[in-house]
């Protein structure tokens, strides 16, 4: 229900110890304290936006880092990162690696696919992506003028974000109306990328999401998306597409990964069917 009509769902009994869970917390938000803070203040700064007085269209009001993990990690190339970080990142980065995986299974189950197919739809020559996005969302003086994250949908497969349980701020669409996605302690929020709604040829579906910045309190984020390898080619699963669809020419596009990345690059905050539109 949550895959075909949400598009996210909250995950406790993960498996992720609470320990991992809390260290991981505690030291994104002291780098995030001691290297990133002043920049962002600065970049406000430089782009004039502390006194703004209409809506900001281009910039989202967040302070990040990403960090590859797969094929090929490159955490130990990220300045400033303090050794302890680095190597909780990379323990925190190989159970969640496995959790979307065992995700990943589940979804297979319940559409009716046999095991592990879903996990070979990504797999393309070298492995899937895995890649983290560490942000922090400051405190805005003019929140309804910025946005702490335009609304967007995401590009790739499955994501698992682990957010501050304390400030709120992320939203999804749903039935035209935003609703919040309420944080709670050592849960992981998972949502589905626009891959997932292709092969599954819409049955799952990929929603529109936003983060609204707030006046007062830092939110943390740390979302992690298993997506697709560069050279998977992506298309619905013969078993998902009825006749009807079929004959009605109601079937998702076939492409490979990377095409759909170029594209969703320049339109990411836009609608994504002219983005199917555009693959077929």
């Amino acid at each position: 229900d949550a895959c075909e009509n949400w598009g996210f769902f909250e995950l406790v009994n993960h498996g992720l110890p609470h320990e991992l869970l809390d260290t991981v917390e505690r030291l994104t938000k002291e780098h995030y304290k001691k290297c990133m803070e002043q920049r962002f203040k600065e970049l406000v700064t430089a782009k004039g936006l502390e006194g703004v007085q209409t809506e900001v269209n281009d910039l989202d009001w967040e302070s990040t880092f990403h960090v590859r993990h797969l094929p090929q990690s490159n955490i130990s190339e990220i300045p400033d990162l303090e050794d302890e970080f680095r190597k909780v990142m990379k323990e925190f980065a190989l159970k969640l690696e496995k959790l979307a995986e065992e995700l990943l299974d589940l979804l297979c189950e319940n559409l009716g696919l046999e095991k592990g197919y879903l996990k070979k739809a990504f797999h393309g020559s070298k492995g899937p992506n895995f890649s983290t996005k560490v942000s922090n969302y400051l405190p805005c003086p003019k929140p309804d003028l910025n946005k702490g994250l335009r609304a967007h949908t995401d590009a790739g497969g499955i994501i698992l974000l682990f957010q501050d349980d304390k400030v709120s701020g992320l939203q999804l669409l749903k039935d035209g109306q935003w609703i919040d996605v309420p944080p709670m302690r050592h849960s992981i929020v998972i949502n589905l990328g626009d891959q997932l709604e292709v092969i599954t040829n819409g049955k799952y579906k990929s929603v529109l999401h936003r983060v609204i910045a707030q006046t007062n309190g830092n939110r943390m984020s740390i979302a992690s998306f298993y997506n697709p390898g560069g050279d998977a080619v992506i298309y619905p699963a013969t078993a998902l597409v009825e006749k009807e669809a079929e004959e009605k020419n109601n079937v998702y596009p076939k492409f490979v990964f990377e095409d759909y990345m170029k594209l969703y690059a320049g339109l990411k905050f836009q609608a994504k069917e002219p983005r199917f539109e555009a693959m077929k």
